[in-house]
């Protein structure tokens, strides 16, 4: 069964040599393969200011790249997050972008004087796939995760979007070639499936 898929490619460089852009490549591939309808988001390639206030983000209309962006992921029904590890969180441009995007009413709904909200992006499932030059056990382990369990806790189940699944890729930098292409045949297949 076909499922529209949505890559948000978050690598803050559009330069396309880095392993973001590799993987997200093999993604798409896989879910072509697996005839699955697919759009891309690069991140880097958008135009938005940085929000500043809490009332720009309720209130003020969105840039035309951000609407085109929460047209692409309304459309889709999984979510395939792609991203480096930066100072142990995404790239700030990433999540100025989440910001932007995931705004109220298109993500969320304020109920009850702001006490509880209405998650507007339930029935879609995401991937998160995170590459860094730590090694990913010690990450999981010993970092606990930490900023990949508050984008998945904070801002994506906060939207409505679950399950989550991850794939942490460490010690990019030391990976040869045959390690590099298992991953990427990973991502092809995690594409083809759909998951």
């Amino acid at each position: 069964m076909s499922k529209h898929i949505t890559i948000i490619q978050g690598h803050p460089d559009p330069d396309n040599s880095h392993y973001c852009h590799a993987l997200a490549e093999a993604y798409r591939e896989g879910a072509e393969a697996g005839r699955h309808p697919i759009r891309i988001i690069r991140v880097a390639g958008l135009d938005f200011p940085l929000l500043r206030n809490r009332e720009d983000w309720k209130t003020k209309a969105p840039p035309p790249c951000i609407r085109k962006a929460q047209e692409d992921i309304a459309w889709a029904e999984h979510l395939v997050i792609i991203y480096p590890l930066w100072l142990g969180t995404m790239p700030a441009v990433l999540k100025g972008f989440l910001e932007q995007a995931l705004r109220p009413e298109f993500a969320i709904s304020e109920l009850k004087e702001e006490i509880t909200w209405e998650k507007h992006l339930g029935g879609r499932s995401a991937r998160i796939v995170v590459t860094m030059g730590m090694p990913a056990l010690v990450y999981r382990w010993y970092f606990g995760a930490h900023s990949l369990k508050s984008l998945e806790r904070n801002i994506l189940k906060f939207c409505g979007i679950g399950p989550v699944s991850e794939s942490i890729i460490g010690m990019i930098e030391q990976k040869d070639d045959s390690r590099r292409k298992k991953w990427l045949e990973r991502m092809k297949k995690l594409g083809k499936e759909g998951k």
